[in-house]
């Protein structure tokens, strides 16, 4: 049964990459055990940087999906 529930979790994880949506207990995880001591963003705040990279928001680059 395990490898059926992680099997969902990457489906899970893989399909919301594809549309898009960031994986935030992956980030958790891994500044928890690459970077610890080090802060961690919120959810709000990892979000919107992650939309933010998206789209190039600041960089001088693409500013929206139109």
């Amino acid at each position: 049964m395990p490898d059926i529930l992680a099997l969902k979790e990457w489906t899970v994880r893989t399909a919301r990459l594809m549309v898009g949506i960031p994986d935030y207990q992956t980030y958790v995880d891994h500044r928890r055990t690459f970077h610890p001591g080090q802060p961690i963003m919120t959810y709000e705040e990892f979000f919107r940087e992650r939309q933010d990279a998206r789209y190039a928001v600041g960089k001088g680059g693409f500013r929206g999906c139109c």
